[in-house]
């Protein structure tokens, strides 16, 4: 952090002392105002549901800007990365800093490739769970397990323990992801393959047999190793703040790592394309396409309960930049497999042309989001809306440990601790039972 020349003064109408509280620049961004002191020189804490306002952490891992919709990994633009790396590259340059080199992405790669298998006695840790549990709810459980079978790897305050930490948990989420999909469609698991790519093999996992041999689509290919790219880490969201809260206390990475699993699950998080397809489907038993003007009446109509999924971001107040990277590959998706007529795409497209045409959402703003184009990308491929959140934090799991490992090396960091503004009861007496 560089400190500014500029301070900002806190004065108080009731005659107490002001203070100066300094205000570090960081390399892009807004500045921020250093508040540590506040409490011991005042009493008073800052109140800030939700943290809006509040930067929790100095970090040098990925950079937002919502009003040019501008994402950056270490500085490199999501759409350059999106059409120039693969996802192992970008786990390199999040993890470490830097995209690799040809021989540290062949050593990268064979490091993550060689710890894809799982402990085999997670299958008997998977038979625990009904078979129509939700995925996430398994992969809750399953994450956490990890720090039951390696335990030579669950010291967060030992680098070289973090570092094994984060090659597994890369490297055995699609493992995991797959595992709960086989267990619930009741067929049998399939061990990795070495030689195929990280997306190419989470796809063997997912859709081959014993029966019969599985060619991996390159199409398909591409488009997964796409979504795992485009949601690798996303700043410092719900579930990235969980991670690092939950990791603050020095519990053990995968500990940490089943906390924002935990946290991804929630349909304003990483539900959002699970909650967007529901959206659709719904849509679609009420009429379909020729439905979808009373459908947008309904959304506009501030007295109902309807709410259109899958359009606009909180972070966003511009077109998201992982959108039209995805809205590509969408289209990609759907020709390769010949898709451009199934009626719940119709219906998606439909949609789509309305929202970017429509000034009510123009004006607000609520455009299509990375959601909206990755829920239809992985109907269309054969995933399962309720494995949707599962495939996002399979993506996401690299972020969460990047941003997990620069907190734990950070010499400010403390174990969290929010305060509140208590508005509940003054002290009072309890009361003999019979006087109450």
């Amino acid at each position: 952090m560089t400190p500014s020349d500029v301070k900002a003064t806190l004065s108080f109408s009731d005659g107490s002392p002001s203070m100066d509280l300094p205000i570090y620049k960081g390399s892009i961004g807004p500045d921020v105002i250093d508040i540590r002191k506040l409490y011991g020189q005042t009493g008073k804490f800052t109140y800030d549901p939700g943290f809006l306002s509040t930067a929790s952490c100095n970090s040098t891992i990925t950079y937002i800007d919502g009003d040019k919709g501008e994402l950056l990994y270490r500085g490199y633009p999501i759409e350059q990365l999106a059409v120039h790396a693969d996802f192992l590259e970008t786990c390199h340059l999040l993890l470490y800093g830097d995209l690799p080199d040809a021989q540290q992405k062949k050593d990268f790669t064979a490091r993550v490739t060689n710890h894809t298998m799982v402990n085999e006695q997670m299958q008997f840790f998977l038979r625990g769970f009904r078979r129509d549990a939700h995925p996430m709810a398994v992969m809750t459980g399953l994450v956490g397990a990890l720090s039951a079978f390696y335990h030579d790897s669950t010291d967060i305050n030992n680098p070289q323990h973090r570092e094994i930490a984060a090659i597994r948990l890369i490297a055995k989420m699609p493992t995991l992801v797959a595992m709960a999909y086989k267990y619930s469609a009741g067929q049998p698991y399939m061990y990795p393959k070495n030689k195929l790519s990280y997306a190419g093999n989470f796809m063997h996992m997912m859709f081959a047999t014993p029966c019969e041999d599985y060619e991996v689509n390159p199409v398909i290919e591409r488009a997964l190793d796409r979504i795992f790219i485009l949601h690798a880490d996303h700043e410092q969201n719900a579930s990235t703040s969980t991670v690092r809260l939950c990791g603050s206390s020095g519990t053990n990475p995968f500990a940490a790592i089943a906390a924002g699993v935990a946290c991804l699950w929630g349909p304003a998080h990483g539900g959002a394309n699970e909650a967007c397809l529901n959206m659709l489907g719904d849509i679609q038993k009420m009429g379909g396409v020729e439905k979808i003007g009373d459908f947008i009446k309904q959304v506009k109509d501030k007295n109902s309960n309807v709410k259109l999924m899958g359009f606009g971001h909180r972070v966003y107040k511009n077109y998201d930049p992982r959108a039209k990277l995805m809205r590509e590959t969408c289209h990609e998706v759907l020709g390769a497999l010949g898709l451009e007529n199934d009626p719940l795409f119709k219906l998606a497209m439909s949609l789509e042309k309305i929202a970017l045409e429509d000034d009510y959402f123009v004006s607000r703003k609520l455009y299509p989001n990375v959601d909206f184009y990755s829920g239809i990308v992985q109907r269309a491929i054969g995933i399962p809306v309720s494995l949707f959140t599962a495939i996002f934090a399979l993506a996401r799991t690299v972020g969460w440990i990047a941003q997990l490992n620069e907190m734990i090396g950070d010499p400010e960091y403390k174990i969290g601790r929010p305060r509140q503004l208590f508005v509940g009861s003054t002290p009072r007496e309890v009361k003999p039972l019979a006087q109450r």
